[in-house]
């Protein structure tokens, strides 16, 4: 009843230099069109931007949508909700610049989200225990995530969305946090559950945008 699709990348095979500082990894979704509430009851999707710890404890901002119509952006810590964001909501035809950024100094990860289309922001700050959380990067996965609580396959998606600028990044002047250097995600590879031949999407991988991978989830 729980099934995903979509790429994985590693960074120590593009940036093994860089990977140590990495502590930050962004993207921008926008949302096309709503394909209509298809979720079965109780159930919900994921759209994901995930990122692992050295640990492989995964870190995740990701846009939920519920068999109830409620569709939201959700952060979450070691598969539990911690957060749900109240002042920027999914619209369609906007789109969303995602970036969770570990700062161990503070012991805390930053999720921050902005809407692109009209200016709003928000962010949340999760205090976590640096004897038992590594805020070292180890892998990153993005794509679709089902849970279906009323059968077993996955189900229709709700968005047809364009996912671009995946990035990595670090803070390059510890006397400025908002002076940041970005690499752009590199070759990524295709990752799913195993548990079924077929998916109800397409990962249409487009022509690099400044330099980024991009894709749409149809």
């Amino acid at each position: 009843m729980h099934y995903w699709y979509g790429c994985i990348d590693t960074p120590f095979t593009e940036y093994r230099t860089h990977l140590s500082k990495f502590r930050l990894i962004t993207d921008v979704i926008r949302l096309n069109k709503d394909l209509g509430n298809m979720i079965p009851d109780r159930s919900w999707m994921l759209y994901l931007l995930e990122v692992f710890n050295i640990q492989k404890h995964p870190v995740e901002l990701n846009l939920i949508c519920q068999f109830d119509g409620q569709n939201y952006f959700e952060a979450i810590f070691k598969g539990h909700n911690q957060y749900r964001f109240r002042d920027v909501l999914p619209e369609i035809g906007n789109s969303y610049y995602r970036e969770i950024t570990f700062l161990e100094k503070n012991s805390t990860i930053k999720y921050y989200l902005k809407d692109l289309s009209i200016g709003v922001e928000e962010e949340f700050c999760l205090s976590v225990n640096k004897e038992l959380f590594a805020f070292q990067f180890y892998q990153c996965f993005t794509g679709i995530e089902w849970w279906n609580r009323m059968g077993h396959e996955p189900y229709n998606i709700r968005y047809d969305a364009l996912v671009s600028k995946l990035m990595y990044g670090y803070n390059d002047n510890t006397d400025d946090p908002d002076s940041k250097t970005f690499f752009p995600i590199g070759t990524i590879y295709e990752n799913k559950d195993g548990a079924t031949n077929t998916y109800p999407i397409n990962l249409n991988f487009l022509n690099r945008i400044d330099g980024c991978i991009c894709y749409t989830v149809a």
